[in-house]
């Protein structure tokens, strides 16, 4: 169920703001009103969390290698670090815990490795590039040419496609370095004084660099060692993610504190004068303002006594935004793990369909998993997690049982369709096989009518999960004509249910002429109940104290209300997902009994094994993807949607430390 809450305002005399607002986050009962608050402290705490986070991100999905041995020397980074000069910096602007002074060392040492790394890389980049420029020229040294330019001889390095070489004129004095099938390389001689040689424009200079390779290659060597020292300091900084997550950790909260701290109003409406003479007089006040759970009440009104606070409840307005808490027994909350994962919150005046959620989410899960054998695995894994935590002595947790419970749902789906391990009828023991229901067991001799049941019974799914949307629409709005809406929309879910089966099942099992109870035929029982239905939903639908009002609600929404007809009719038609999606897994299961079969019986059966255990396994996993997919939808979409939910919610999350 959602948890009644109350909306709370606290009020304190603001020389008492800081002392106040640090027992309220001790007492950890209000959930305070989204704040935004402004101050410099606020700015130097957000600062801080912002430095740690951005080392512990850059080294978050760094791998030690499998076989790394710490090297026991440290780069020029980590050696001549300031951490002196670092410390200081930081104290300058405020208070730093001992604990949070390690963290910001941790930090700023992570950071300067990660920006010398860059730095290095680009330099050893830059290097690469140079000697692959000159790798075709062999050793190159400017100073060489540089000396013989000083004696009167100048060098020039060129370099033309070799079916171009011809075309340099016999007079000019060329040096052929080197030549291959694409390009020739020479140097141009020529004295001082002498008149610059023309060349053909296919040939074009090679520029001397700043260096020699034979220095560059020294220099890239030296820059591959530190920078093999610094990725070796980086991987030994993986040891500070904890304590960098911890003190994060601290600051976050910090964090929530000043902003809190500094947002808290203080004596709106007065003018500069009276708020002079109230902070002259310490008696200017201050407040904030959150919501708590009914039962909390009691708690609270003995804080705010006992810390001199004035304290006022009231119920929440229709404009407040609530937060949502859930409360339910044991086996409802199994499905939070779920929910949680979903990021789904009701909102407050919304419903809690925990219940229902875990009811058909473990149906759906059975169904798409499909196997027997798949079930069987997924219970002995849970009943080997529950009984691992109890031989630690750790709390079980509730994913542990969700993931036998969802077993066990898929033990019986299998059971009942003789499903098992993708195996033939035939390959099935007898006694597995008469445990089977004939209607959607394979065992069943009629494939067709197969099909039909098994969309009937998803068909028949919907219908049932459909109703009780609208059977608790009903129930809320009883004391209200509003209810009559909801009813509408029952019956014509009701009908539209027939028309779904004779036009995707069957249009001869059931056929609108077919004679139903009551000896009426198909055809005006169905008519009826999706034109009164219609009819009763147009006219409450909207219903807010006028029927009028509500009619003309409806007419201005008419495209809406239309098409809410043809939603109706897909929603059901959507729960046929539940078992095509299974039947491509039964159909995979099969395909790779297929596969292996032969092997087992030959000397290669081991490879047999590992086929069976690699391909059952990857289609387990993708079932969980299946049922996350379309399992969830149907519960957070087509359920929730003829709920009228839209998941607006977030969390109850009380201010605390």
């Amino acid at each position: 169920m959602i948890v009644s809450m109350k909306k709370v305002s606290l009020v304190v005399l603001n020389r008492y703001k800081e002392k106040s607002l640090k027992s309220l986050r001790k007492l950890g009962l209000v959930h305070l009103e989204t704040l935004e608050g402004s101050s410099e402290e606020l700015s130097r705490v957000r600062a801080l969390y912002d430095r740690l986070s951005t080392a512990k991100t850059s080294i978050h999905d760094l791998k030690l290698p499998k076989k790394y041995t710490s090297p026991g020397k440290k780069s020029a980074v980590v050696e001549n670090l300031d951490r002196d000069a670092i410390l200081s910096a930081y104290e300058e602007k405020g208070k730093i815990s001992e604990g949070l002074k390690k963290a910001l060392l941790q930090a700023e040492e992570i950071l300067a490795l990660q920006e010398a790394k860059k730095e290095i890389g680009e330099d050893i980049q830059l290097a690469r590039k140079e000697l692959d420029r000159l790798a075709a020229w062999g050793g190159v040294n400017p100073q060489d040419f540089a000396y013989l330019e000083e004696k009167g001889i100048g060098l020039t390095m060129y370099e033309i496609p070799s079916a171009a070489l011809k075309k340099i004129p016999d007079e000019t004095s060329i040096l052929q370095v080197n030549a291959d099938k694409n390009a020739t390389r020479f140097l141009l001689l020529q004295f001082a004084g002498e008149e610059k040689a023309e060349l053909p424009p296919e040939a074009f200079k090679i520029a001397l660099g700043e260096e020699s390779t034979q220095s560059l290659e020294k220099e890239l060597a030296e820059k591959n060692k530190a920078l093999l020292l610094i990725q070796n300091d980086l991987y030994e900084a993986l040891q500070y993610l904890p304590n960098l997550s911890e003190e994060m950790q601290n600051l976050s909260k910090a964090i929530e504190f000043e902003n809190i701290y500094a947002a808290m109003p203080q004596d709106e409406g007065l003018d500069a004068v009276e708020t002079a003479v109230l902070q002259s007089e310490n008696r200017a006040l201050t407040w904030i303002t959150g919501f708590i759970p009914l039962e909390d009440v009691e708690a609270l009104r003995s804080f705010a006594q006992k810390e001199k606070i004035a304290l006022m409840i009231s119920d929440p307005s229709e404009e407040d935004d609530v937060p949502t808490k859930l409360k339910n027994n044991k086996v409802v909350s199994l499905i939070y793990p779920v929910t949680d994962f979903l990021g789904t919150v009701p909102g407050y005046r919304e419903y809690d369909i925990s219940g229902w959620f875990l009811l058909f989410f473990s149906i759906f899960f059975g169904m798409i998993f499909g196997d027997g054998g798949y079930g069987i695995l997924l219970v002995l894994t849970g009943l080997g997690l529950i009984l691992h935590s109890k031989i630690k002595g750790k709390k079980i947790e509730p994913m542990i049982i969700l993931v036998a419970l969802l077993g066990f749902s898929t033990v019986v789906w299998g059971t009942l369709t003789c499903t098992w391990f993708g195996l033939e009828v035939s390959q099935i023991p007898a006694w597995l096989v008469n445990l089977s229901w004939e209607p959607i067991s394979n065992a069943n001799p009629n494939e067709e009518l197969l099909k039909q049941n098994i969309k009937i019974f998803c068909f028949a799914l919907a219908l049932v999960q459909l109703s009780i949307a609208h059977l608790k629409g009903v129930f809320a709005n009883i004391k209200s004509l509003k209810f009559l809406g909801e009813l509408g929309s029952l019956i014509l879910l009701w009908g539209v249910f027939y028309v779904v089966l004779n036009i995707v099942v069957d249009k001869e099992r059931f056929a609108f002429d077919a004679v139903l109870f009551g000896g009426y035929e198909a055809m005006p029982i169905v008519l009826s109940a999706i034109g009164i239905g219609f009819a009763m939903s147009f006219i409450f639908a909207n219903y807010e104290g006028n029927i009028f009002a509500s009619i003309m609600a409806s007419v201005k929404d008419i495209i809406s209300v239309l098409l809410g007809v043809v939603n109706v009719f897909s929603d059901i038609v959507s729960y046929i997902r539940l078992w095509a999606v299974a039947l491509a897994g039964s159909a995979i299961a099969a395909t790779i009994n297929t596969m292996a079969g032969p092997a087992l019986g030959s000397a290669l059966m081991f490879l047999g094994i590992l086929l069976l255990i690699f391909g059952h396994g990857l289609n387990m996993v993708l079932n969980v993807l299946s049922v996350l997919v379309h399992g969830v939808r149907l519960n957070t979409l087509e359920f929730t949607g003829h709920l009228g939910m839209s998941w607006s919610g977030h969390s109850y999350k009380p201010f605390s430390e």
